[in-house]
């Protein structure tokens, strides 16, 4: 099933920038939120151990209990539907200061709405890495409830049994998570993590790829990340020259036929053009948290 959005898409735009914290450290949470990321998502999944995983969970109960109601609200990643963990962690996620939970393994779209007997309002991110979450990908983008796709790469290519792949070899699943993204009137899906922290070069290069295939967002894993992501998702100033070079000419060719640099600019080429200075003027108008 299509939706609209609720809010205009280039007025608000949608977090660029997700950053996991351990669930295990309420000590970086503060960090977290003050590092700059668009969003924070505690991790109550990969990023803790299994015996370590109840403390964890009663961390962050504690935590959002000590929060103003006012505080900006944060993302938990659960444990999938099959662990011990998920139906408490689920449970967590009631709390008002949860303004979504990330759903990991989302494979059955009648699963997700479990979220709502959470919570009637609670968002769900609906992590897709596998391969029944790809077969899925457009029912789960279309059930109720669901805010986001996300692209579990790393897990993905593990239940694919791929060995020594290149990341461009999972283009097509990429694909098929962006295109179930805008069936569903959804924001644009964000993209995985990269696992290397100190490599801007394979960074810029992953960020690249995902503004390429139509994502709109990735999942970072260290603060350090945050500026390269931002930087590569946002137009460029490249980008920025060229849409007010197309717009000009359009406004001055009075509907005759125009070429810009040496391009035919046609209607979808302009209406490329003018959105990339309105999400230009938007983010400049509603700028990402410090």
């Amino acid at each position: 099933m299509s939706r609209v959005y609720s809010v205009d898409p280039i007025t608000v735009i949608p977090p660029r920038c997700y950053l996991f914290v351990p669930a295990s450290r309420p000590d970086r949470f503060a960090r977290a939120l003050a590092s700059g990321a668009d969003a924070v998502i505690i991790d109550l999944e990969d990023a803790v151990a299994a015996h370590h995983k109840p403390t964890a969970r009663t961390a962050l109960q504690q935590w959002l209990a000590g929060r103003a109601p006012d505080a900006t609200p944060v993302i938990v990643r659960i444990n999938a539907g099959a662990t011990p963990w998920h139906a408490d962690d689920l449970a967590l996620c009631a709390h008002p200061g949860v303004g979504a939970v990330m759903w990991p393994k989302a494979e059955r779209p009648d699963a997700l709405h479990a979220a709502a007997r959470a919570r009637h309002d609670l968002r769900v991110i609906a992590l897709v890495e596998s391969a029944r979450g790809i077969a899925h990908a457009r029912e789960i983008a279309g059930t109720p409830g669901v805010a986001r796709l996300a692209f579990g790469s790393l897990d993905l290519a593990l239940d694919l049994g791929l060995r020594g792949h290149d990341e461009d070899d999972l283009a097509p699943h990429r694909a098929e998570v962006v295109l179930a993204s805008r069936l569903a009137g959804l924001p644009a899906p964000i993209d995985g993590v990269t696992p290397s922290i100190d490599d801007d070069t394979r960074l810029r290069a992953d960020v690249q790829r995902s503004r390429r295939l139509g994502f709109g967002a990735k999942l970072c894993i260290h603060p350090r990340q945050l500026p390269v992501v931002r930087a590569g998702l946002a137009p460029s100033e490249a980008d920025l020259q060229w849409a007010r070079r197309v717009v000009q000419a359009a406004g001055s060719a009075e509907g005759a036929a125009i070429a810009v640099d040496g391009t035919m600019v046609d209607t979808p080429v302009l209406l490329r053009a003018r959105a990339i200075l309105d999400e230009a003027a938007a983010a400049s108008a509603h700028p990402a948290p410090p």
